[in-house]
């Protein structure tokens, strides 16, 4: 019992727990299965590619967000939590491996990869939680969940032809029950209040995977350039996917990280806030970010001539999906929705339309353009703000 009491955290009230060593150790895997994604999007992107893709990119950060969860309540520098990560990691390099061939003849290794370590952790985080009813509760209904959506990953893995709608009623499975609080039959539902959230630590690992995503797209901006003839179509198409990437850190670290971090931290409720906007809507910045990285390839590639219709959707496409990400994130730690982000959506619109007469490059300035428009709008309308003290001036405004 004093063993697997030692493995919980330390906390210190509202103190920030650290983000340990072996949790960025263990993040360097998902590095590399977010370069996966991008390629294998850039090598079929078509709508049925594209699909499959994002159900690559659900498995991939659902294995992340559930991990970053685990290690919010146990600690990763004690010795058996730490070789969980470490185990955690072989698999995860199995998984990352298989991805551009998951659909196909590597999708065994997928599948086992995937319920491997969904299911064992689970399975470590209920040994070391043994004696604490609640975290034992909740981690049981997760844990049926999970053997449900196993099912049909494995099921997927060796019926090549039912191989795609049953990995999407697994993704279906394990996507909606925490929204149902993990409902099951005798054993009941998890309440948010019941989740007893390091809201900073939790925070902080989801800016780092940003940091992840948004670095694994410099990585293959820089390496496609390396080896390309230096231009100045393509030195200007670099300079372009760079401001690109530059814009997107600026409009989600400027203000709104820190931001995130005030709110749960402070939330008489930090499981809900860590629900909607750690675990769903930080997936939509995630996948925003892997198709501008692929719409930088094609910049890169052909940045002259007139842009082909993949090329535009992944240049505007990925923007616009990275603006309502953290449209819906800021909302959800403000209450209000940023004008600046539903300015430069119209404009990626407008660009959109005009793309038919822009040569690549031109898109892509275009658009690097606007997120850095966006980006400079929220820098000059929140220097210095927080929700908090905002809350406190429209107190002192009405009582005036």
């Amino acid at each position: 019992m004093s063993l697997r009491a030692s493995l919980l955290r330390e906390r210190a009230g509202h103190g920030h727990e650290k983000v340990t060593t072996v949790e960025l150790f263990f993040d360097l895997v998902f590095v590399f299965a977010v370069t996966q994604l991008s390629h294998s999007l850039l090598e079929d992107f078509s709508l049925l590619g594209g699909f499959k893709t994002l159900l690559l990119t659900l498995g991939v950060w659902w294995v992340w967000i559930y991990t970053s969860w685990v290690t919010n309540w146990l600690d990763p520098d004690k010795t058996p939590t730490r070789l969980l990560l470490l185990v955690l990691m072989l698999a995860g390099l199995i998984l990352s491996a298989s991805i551009p061939e998951a659909f196909e003849h590597r999708a065994a290794s997928f599948a086992c990869a995937y319920v491997f370590m969904q299911v064992g952790r689970t399975l470590y985080f209920l040994w070391a939680v043994a004696g604490h009813p609640t975290m034992v509760a909740n981690f049981q209904r997760i844990l049926v969940w999970l053997l449900l959506s196993a099912v049909f990953w494995l099921a997927g893995a060796w019926f090549d032809a039912w191989r795609l709608p049953l990995w999407v009623v697994a993704l279906a499975v394990e996507f909606i029950s925490p929204s149902l609080g993990f409902y099951v039959p005798r054993l009941g539902r998890s309440r948010t209040s019941d989740w007893d959230v390091e809201g900073g630590h939790l925070s902080e690992r989801c800016g780092l995977f940003v940091i992840i995503a948004l670095g694994e797209s410099i990585l293959v901006t820089g390496a496609t350039f390396a080896k390309l003839q230096w231009d100045a179509a393509t030195i200007a198409a670099f300079v372009s996917a760079f401001v690109g990437s530059l814009a997107m850190w600026w409009i989600y670290f400027d203000a709104a990280a820190d931001s995130g971090t005030t709110q749960i931290v402070e939330s008489k409720d930090p499981g809900r806030l860590a629900r909607v906007t750690y675990t769903y809507i930080h997936l939509l910045i995630v996948a925003g970010i892997i198709v501008s990285a692929v719409g930088d390839e094609f910049l890169l590639a052909h940045p002259l001539g007139h842009a082909s219709t993949p090329a535009t959707v992944a240049v505007i496409g990925g923007a616009v999906l990275y603006l309502v990400g953290n449209s819906l994130f800021k909302f959800s730690i403000s209450g209000k929705l940023p004008y600046s982000h539903v300015s430069g959506a119209v404009g990626l619109a407008a660009a959109a339309g005009l793309s038919p007469w822009l040569p690549p490059l031109a898109l892509g300035a275009t658009t690097a353009a606007i997120l850095l428009g966006v980006a400079a709008w929220d820098a000059h309308r929140n220097r210095g703000w927080t929700p908090a003290e905002e809350e406190a001036e429209a107190e002192s405004s009405s009582e005036a």
